[in-house]
């Protein structure tokens, strides 16, 4: 049965979700004052289960594999997204370096992941243009890319042309019921928009929105990051035709090759409140990278950024429907708190989404992310 769905939020994952009902026959409205604005502006769009892999995370794993399976088929007819199946190379710089990627490299085999060691001149022989420093690398095949900026412009594309609604306009909170069930977005200015489903995917600002459950806490902290982008000059490219990852001298670097001649470097991550480019972070992040790759120095450097990701205590997403007693609230879902992920997870967290408005049987894996599990309304089935 055809529902209307109030999407509020049109980041990466909004949008993705947005799109995963209207392909399913619902009617969408999509609320956002910027779509495209936020994370997804500045996002690398690296879709790496395997090189993402982080201590202390392993339970993401099945929700990051899954998505990465599922984005060929979420992308088809889409247009120009800037996906590329090229693999990713990670690299070290020093002994201290090789031995943390070598200890990553056991979790992850231990998690059945395809992660191949091979030498120095290996890794130059793939990347010419990696300088001689390094001390070993590791080649992952299954980590591939997208542009996130192309992707959420050919969804947003796509949900106008399948007739959608785009209201551009901040959401100020959940219109409720006399049962406590939500029916829909109260705008900022006023209107109200009445929904059988409203799902909740704007990120930071979710836990600001009023009418929330009664209990429901939604833990969501900004995490900052900055990120360039540089554009590889006629004579040198093609620059780079893997994404690299690295680790120099303990800190992180990656460099994510795009198809219209430009590279993004990034990323720092700091909790410092500060939404301004970090000068400091500009400088790690050029001279890592350069460490990496030397001729990165003749690149011209074209665009800093910096955004917030939506991070959580555990960092994991805050994903599903919340819980109302013994029963699930009816008409929300809550879609928020990706932190590094939310690229990567968007076609998996579309997919769950559709699935809890349509009623369809989700795997217990991959719903153990549920938004309540931080409150004290939570149930005792959800822990």
């Amino acid at each position: 049965m055809s529902k209307h769905i109030a999407v509020i939020g049109a980041g990466i994952v909004g949008l993705g979700i947005a799109a995963e009902a209207t392909r399913r026959g619902h009617r969408v409205t999509v609320i956002d004052p910027a779509p495209g604005a936020g994370a997804t502006y500045a996002a690398a769009g690296m879709l790496a289960p395997v090189s993402e892999l982080h201590y202390q995370e392993e339970r993401l794993l099945a929700l990051t594999r899954e998505s990465a399976r599922l984005y060929p088929g979420f992308i088809a007819g889409l247009g120009e997204t800037g996906y590329q199946e090229t693999g990713t190379l990670v690299a070290a710089f020093d002994a201290a370096d090789r031995a943390a990627l070598a200890d990553l490299k056991q979790a992850q085999l231990a998690e059945g992941l395809e992660v191949h060691e091979i030498t120095s001149r290996e890794a130059r022989r793939l990347e010419p243009s990696l300088g001689p420093a390094l001390t070993g690398a590791f080649y992952a095949p299954g980590d591939h890319q997208v542009d996130p900026r192309a992707l959420a412009a050919a969804l947003l594309k796509m949900l106008r042309n399948s007739g959608a609604a785009v209201v551009s306009e901040k959401a100020a909170g959940l219109l409720t019921d006399a049962d406590g069930s939500v029916a829909g977005v109260q705008l900022a200015g006023g209107e109200a928009i009445e929904a059988d489903e409203t799902v909740v995917a704007n990120g930071l600002a979710a836990a600001a929105l009023s009418g929330l459950p009664e209990g429901l806490r939604l833990p969501l902290r900004p995490v900052y990051g900055d990120i360039l982008r540089l554009r590889v000059p006629a004579g040198l490219q093609p620059f780079l035709t893997s994404t690299i990852r690295g680790i120099v001298r303990g800190h992180p670097v990656y460099l994510v090759p795009r198809g219209d001649g430009t590279v993004v470097i990034g990323a720092t991550q700091r909790e410092d409140g500060s939404a301004d480019v970090s000068a400091g972070g500009v400088y790690q992040l050029l001279r890592d990278a350069q460490t990496l790759v030397p001729a990165v120095a003749e690149l011209a450097l074209e665009q800093m950024t910096c955004r917030a990701r939506p991070g959580t205590p555990d960092n994991a997403p805050l994903l599903g429907r919340v819980a109302a007693g013994a029963e699930e609230l009816p008409g929300l879902v809550v879609a928020t708190g990706f932190f590094r992920h939310g690229v990567l997870l968007t076609p998996v967290a579309a997919r769950i989404c559709a699935d809890l408005i349509d009623g369809v049987q989700i795997s217990a894996e991959l719903l153990q992310f549920n938004p309540d599990r931080f409150s004290n309304m939570t149930k005792e089935s959800h822990v």
